[in-house]
Order: structure tokens, then C-alpha cells, then sequence
């Protein structure tokens, strides 16, 4: 798919010049519309509806790409940015769009890794939803639950559930910076998987405006769109403005630990015990590993770090460790027991967590300047020995690339793969291919790519296959694009049934249902029918 790839960026390139500058018309247009599907003042329209011309333009763009390859001059611009501050904006915002046949991408966190939440090869609007925050607790809803809108971030959501109690959660990603509508419409999962299960499979009601402007809720949507939103994204059917999610508990005391081994402290024997423990162990205990290349000594190595978390005491996980997992080698000092929202503080590198508050969570901005690259795969066996010493030599030998490997198993098989849009839950582990590197220019990216693209090849006799899985909130273009013209649905197979596997002409279904004029798109969205086939 490399060539697909350039041949987008290409035409991002291309393309710029053509519609960097917002026509007067375009907005005028714009603005007569949107004035008459709402009651807005001319003061808060100023505020809502941002022209390239605007003071608050650029800021309001940067404040939320997350990847700095796509925060460059040449990078294409939205003609205008629409921030809505109530429902009826984002009505509004989609039946003006349509009316001027734009483009329409919606941003809630930003952090498309690929950058399609903000960036297109055609004339487009952006709809930042980044002031939909509010958050409602209710501990006394069946045991807790909550309406959380879809431009909050995670860290968010996670602070104002520990506002009410210190023993309920939620089960999602460990990035607070991340937004909530992407992460939970794209399947979302954190830490707690293996217990929990996925992010989706605690979203009971959901609002969304549909392509005519109209908001349903899941009753008046039906369970066939609240079936494809959670897990085949969001962006394909409509904009989501709030989940209702329910809530889960967790101990008071939780434990985290970290295992960090070389080559010579064994960490190939760590690692590959662990594709064998990791996956199958106590439900309550979620160990990642990321494997990368490291320089020690002058010569090319490769590293192991190991990152967990166990529902429960320091005691009983090292008992347990100590039974299925000798090659790591856990002792109770590697270990620091203490709340779950500290826990969250842990994983973002705060080491001394008594030290930092649950505020930080709040924190909204991240460092924007860093340039990367994801990619994903499925494992369904385990690598044998020598095939993981291979692995590490040649990773070795690629600079800043690592693979990080998140164990499934446990109750996320206890959910059928077609119950939700997500069909990946019966696989061994997930790998997360990673690269990022500080410097711009187009040959630093070639290299760092290219090396990842690299690691992406060596493994691909060892992942699932037939279709290649990937994970759609590690977006790849690479794996394909969609221009969405005659061949839509054809292009659109190509990575939707990665993403999506044997789900993917269910969620066509939907779409060509719910949106036949194919008005939300991006690169990656789902495609409709083709006129012979509806």
C-alpha cells in the first residue's frame, strides 16, 4: 500500500494551494445558512463559525493535532472551523455543509494518527467538537453510570468519576489527552481489558445527529446504528454528541509494577514466556511489553519493558507470578500498591504518584511537536524462541521502532466478535507498531517510516492473515484509502475488512441505510452499496 500512500500525501500536497484560503462566498453562504437553522447572535457566531481569516483560526486547528506531521504550512487547511457550543450548531453545522457539498471532518481529540479527524485532499470543514465536555455522574444509576460528551478527553472523564468515588472506573485507554468520542466509537480499551473487556461494551445509550441534522438517541436510532457505532467509528454514520456509559468497580487497592530486561538480563526468555502467561492468566492482571531498539555499550541491542497492572494486592499477584511466571522474576519491592486513579497517574510516567495530583488529568494540551507513525497487527500463535531471537536482531538494527504488545484473553472473549463492530476479540495479542522521532523533514520521515514499515514485514508471517488484521483507533492509511468515487465500495473493502473483518458488510448495511448519499466520509469511513447491490 506504500504507493496508495504517497499518492495521497501527494495530493494533500497538491491540493493545498486550491483551498488554503476560505472563499468569501463559501463563508457568506455558510453563514446565511447557519443563521437560519439557528437563533445565534452575530457575537457568538464569531465565536462558532471560524473563516481562515479569523484571529482564532490557527490556534483553534493546532490546539488539537496531535501529529506534528500533519502541523506543517503545506499541510491542508479546513475552509472554515465550526465550534459548536450546543446541539443545535452541530445540526446546523451538518445541513449547511451538506447544502455547500463539503466536506465535513470531525475532531474530538485529535489524536488520529493519521490525522483524518482534521486534514483532507478535498475542500472540507472541521467540526471541533472540543467545548461538548460536560460530564454527568449518577453512583445511585443501576450502580453507576454516566453521559459523557464526545469532545471530552479521557482524563476527563476518569477525574470527574473520582470526584464521586475512589472504588468506580471506567474501562478505557491510558492516554488522558485522548477524546472520548474516537476512543469509544473505534472500540477503545485500556488497562483493565482483560477484566472489563472493551470500552463499547459498557456504552448503553448514545445521542447522534444524523446526515439530515436530526438527533436520535439509541431508541430512536435503532440497534442497528447503536450496533455500528460502537466499534466502526463513529465518523461514518453521523456526529456523536454524548455515550451514556456504565460504570464499573474496582478495589480500593490496586497494584502496578515494571520489569525492564536487556538481551543479557534475558529478556527474550521474559518475553516469549509471556505470550504464553500474558494472554491467560488472572482476568484482574493486564501486563503490556513494548520491545524496542536500544544502544548500549556502542552496540545495537534490544530492550523489554514490562508494564502492568493487578486488581488486588502486591501479595497475591507476586504469588501468582512467582507460579506462572518465574522468567520474570517479580519481587514485592518491584511492586507499589495504591488507588486506581493513581494507577492512571503511574502509567503516564509520574513515578512518585503521592507526589502529583488527580488534577493533571484535567490537562487538555500534549506535546504536539513530536512527528510518528502507528501501524497494528493480531497474533494468534505464539512466536516460537528462535523466531523471536530473529525478531530481536533485526529490530535491533532499526532505529527508533518498537512494537508494543497488549495481551486480550480473558472476559473480552466472553463477547461474541459480532455482538459489537469490533471483531477482534478472540485473538492472542494485540501489537501496536511504533515509531516517533523529533525532526522535521521529509528525509527524517522516510527513514523512520520506512523503518517501521520494516518491522511491519518481518512480522508478517506471524499475524493473523486473510485478511491481515488491524485495530482502527491505530489508524493506517497504509493498508488503504478511499476516494469514494465509482469504485467506492471496492476501495472501501480493502481496509475495512481489516478493520472490521467478517462485520464490514453489516456496517455497509447500516451506512447505506443511514447515510445512502455517503455525506459523512474520510479516507477510511465505511462506504455505501453500490447502486446495483441496494
Amino acid at each position: 500500500m506504500d504507493k496508495m500512500y504517497l499518492i495521497f500525501l501527494l495530493f494533500f500536497s497538491a491540493s493545498f494551494s486550491s483551498f488554503s484560503a476560505v472563499s468569501v462566498t463559501i463563508h457568506n453562504d455558510f453563514v446565511r445558512c447557519f443563521k437560519n437553522e439557528t437563533s445565534i447572535s452575530d457575537k457568538e457566531l464569531s465565536d462558532v463559525v471560524l473563516p481562515s481569516t479569523s484571529v482564532s483560526f490557527t490556534p483553534v486547528l493546532r490546539a488539537y493535532i496531535r501529529n506534528a506531521r500533519f502541523n506543517t504550512s503545506s499541510t491542508p487547511k479546513p475552509s472554515i472551523i465550526i465550534v459548536p457550543r450546543v446541539d443545535s450548531h452541530v445540526q446546523a453545522a451538518v445541513i449547511c455543509t451538506k447544502t455547500l457539498n463539503y466536506q465535513l471532518k470531525i475532531r474530538s481529540g485529535g489524536h488520529d494518527y493519521d490525522g483524518l479527524s482534521y486534514v483532507s485532499a478535498v475542500s472540507f470543514f472541521v467540526l471541533d467538537l472540543s467545548n461538548f465536555r460536560n460530564i454527568t455522574v449518577d453512583l445511585n444509576d443501576d450502580g453507576g453510570s454516566a453521559w459523557v460528551q464526545t469532545g471530552a478527553t479521557l482524563g476527563e472523564l476518569y477525574y470527574r468519576i473520582w470526584e464521586k468515588s475512589e472504588i468506580h472506573a471506567f474501562p478505557a485507554g491510558v492516554c488522558p489527552t485522548v477524546g472520548v468520542g474516537g476512543h469509544v466509537s473505534g472500540g477503545g480499551y485500556g488497562h483493565m481489558i482483560r477484566q472489563f473487556g472493551l470500552t463499547i461494551d459498557h456504552v448503553i445509550d448514545a445521542t447522534i445527529v444524523d446526515a439530515n441534522g436530526k438527533i436520535h438517541d439509541r431508541k430512536s436510532m435503532g440497534e442497528d446504528l447503536f450496533w455500528a457505532i460502537r466499534g466502526g467509528g463513529g465518523g461514518s454514520f453521523g456526529v456523536i454528541l454524548a455515550f451514556k456509559i456504565k460504570l464499573v468497580e474496582v478495589p480500593k487497592t490496586v497494584t502496578v509494577f515494571r520489569i525492564d530486561k536487556s538481551v543479557d538480563e534475558n529478556a527474550l526468555d521474559m518475553v516469549y514466556k509471556w505470550q504464553f502467561v500474558a494472554p491467560r492468566t488472572d482476568p484482574a492482571l493486564f501486563m503490556r511489553i513494548l520491545i524496542s531498539s536500544a544502544t548500549r555499550n556502542k552496540t545495537r541491542t534490544v530492550n523489554a519493558k514490562l508494564r502492568a497492572l493487578y486488581l488486588g494486592k502486591a501479595d497475591d499477584v507476586v504469588l501468582k507470578m512467582a507460579k506462572e511466571f518465574p522468567e520474570m522474576g517479580l519481587k514485592k519491592e518491584d511492586c507499589k500498591e495504591m488507588t486506581w486513579i493513581q494507577s492512571l497517574l503511574w502509567w503516564m510516567n509520574h513515578v512518585d504518584v503521592d507526589k502529583v495530583k488527580p488534577e493533571i488529568l484535567l490537562e487538555r494540551e500534549t506535546d504536539s511537536s513530536k512527528f510518528l507513525k502507528r501501524k497494528s497487527d493480531y497474533v494468534e500463535k505464539e512466536m516460537t524462541k528462535p523466531e523471536l531471537n530473529r525478531l530481536f536482531q533485526k529490530l535491533a538494527m532499526l532505529d527508533r521502532t518498537g512494537l508494543v504488545l497488549n495481551p486480550y484473553g480473558g472476559n473480552l472473549n466472553a463477547t461474541a466478535t459480532n455482538e459489537t463492530a469490533f471483531p477482534h476479540r478472540h485473538k492472542l495479542y494485540k501489537i501496536q507498531h511504533s515509531t516517533t522521532w523529533p525532526d522535521a523533514g521529509p528525509e527524517a520521515e522516510r527513514l523512520y517510516i520506512g523503518n517501521l514499515r520494516t518491522t511491519y514485514k518481518i512480522m508478517t508471517p506471524f499475524v493473523s492473515r486473510n485478511p491481515r488484521s488491524s485495530y482502527l483507533n491505530y489508524r493506517d492509511i497504509d493498508i488503504g484509502v478511499n476516494d469514494h468515487g465509482a469504485d467506492s465500495y471496492r476501495k472501501g473493502e480493502i481496509y475495512g475488512k481489516k478493520y472490521f473483518g467478517d462485520n464490514f458488510d453489516r456496517l455497509v448495511r447500516v451506512k447505506t441505510a443511514v447515510d445512502p448519499d455517503n455525506f459523512f466520509r474520510n479516507e477510511q469511513s465505511i462506504p455505501t452499496l453500490p447502486p446495483n447491490r441496494r
